[in-house]
């Protein structure tokens, strides 16, 4: 080759990849945003778990019906204005919406238990907190049992007939009448269907727990063409109140829980302004504290000893020798 030749010029150019080029850190923000967007689901999930049903119920209201707190009131739109208010003691509770500190925990009195065994505490101490504990099972139950009611679709339309309270004799049970949907027929102590399936669910229910059982029977003060030495509202509230015992033991309730039957016609009324309101034809189930148990057994066991020393069956008093006679012969 001649030193005059001229040699081609090869320019080489490297022809860039300017997509691949702009991803070269994107996976480090796509990775970012995966491992927010785990955290958030995690943390979407436990806050699910640890909330109370009532609070998930209120939720799910929220979004089908937004303007139920402001039509209904309340502290938020889990809060129920109906007679059932819900139970609960914490966030761990499945049974409702409530604020900490409503009701005793059972956690805090164990451990008051604990302590009081350790440090060897009096027995009246002790039987204090026994009551605090069957204090505690008693509003574990009444949140049980409104769960209950609330859980079941068919239930659920009872819920404004079903009064359910504390008391001084234990946790009270009220299943009370509307003009156009009473417990039983008219005038009768045959129950309606709804009224079985309720009193079979509750049945179940307490069988939750050991307390005995007391039921009563309540009518309003509507009386019967033959007044009161016939066929009267006694008859028909303790038939009533007989007819409730036997659902309750259909739907699983151990029969020897049950320590009284009473029918109490229309001597206690629920709305004493107006004795002629359905709302006073009710029965009344009280899941007794053992306190009123044991008083129950005492007034048992009193009138039973009564009975066998009263004037028909003691023996008849000597009177001057009389006592010392013998029986007449009866020749032979």
């Amino acid at each position: 080759m001649s030193d005059g030749a001229q040699q081609p010029i090869v320019v080489k150019r490297i022809k860039k990849d300017a997509q691949a080029a702009a991803h070269g850190g994107a996976w480090k923000i796509a990775y970012a945003d995966f491992v927010t967007a785990m955290m958030a689901f995690f943390l979407m999930m436990w806050l699910l778990g640890s909330t109370a049903q009532g609070d998930l119920q209120g939720i799910a209201d929220h979004f089908q019906n937004p303007l139920k707190l402001s039509m209904q009131g309340g502290s938020g739109v889990g809060d129920s204005s109906s007679i059932i208010q819900g139970g609960g003691e914490d966030l761990s509770r499945k049974v409702g919406q409530v604020r900490r500190g409503d009701t005793p925990s059972t956690r805090a009195i164990n451990i008051d238990a604990a302590k009081q065994r350790r440090k060897g505490g009096s027995h009246s101490e002790g039987l204090e907190l026994e009551k605090r504990r069957e204090h505690a099972r008693l509003i574990d139950l009444k949140g049980r049992i409104e769960a209950l009611v609330e859980a079941n679709t068919q239930l659920r339309m009872f819920r404004n007939q079903i009064l359910i309270d504390i008391v001084s004799e234990g946790l009270r049970i009220q299943i009370v009448d509307e003009q156009n949907r009473p417990m039983f027929d008219l005038s009768s102590a045959e129950l309606h269907s709804y009224t079985r399936d309720l009193l079979r669910a509750i049945g179940m229910a307490l069988n939750g727990v050991d307390n005995r059982v007391s039921l009563s029977g309540h009518t309003d003060s509507a009386r019967y063409a033959g007044g009161e030495r016939g066929f009267s509202n006694w008859e028909l509230s303790a038939n009533r109140a007989n007819a409730a015992r036997r659902e309750l033991v259909a739907g699983g309730l151990d029969a020897l829980k049950v320590v009284r039957v009473v029918g109490l016609a229309d001597t206690i009324h629920l709305d004493n302004d107006d004795p002629f309101d359905p709302i006073n034809r009710r029965i009344s189930i009280i899941v007794l504290n053992k306190e009123s148990e044991e008083a129950i057994r005492n007034e048992a066991v009193g009138l039973a000893v009564e009975a066998t020393v009263s004037p028909a069956n003691r023996p008849a008093a000597p009177d001057g020798d009389a006592g010392l006679r013998s029986p007449p012969f009866s020749g032979n």
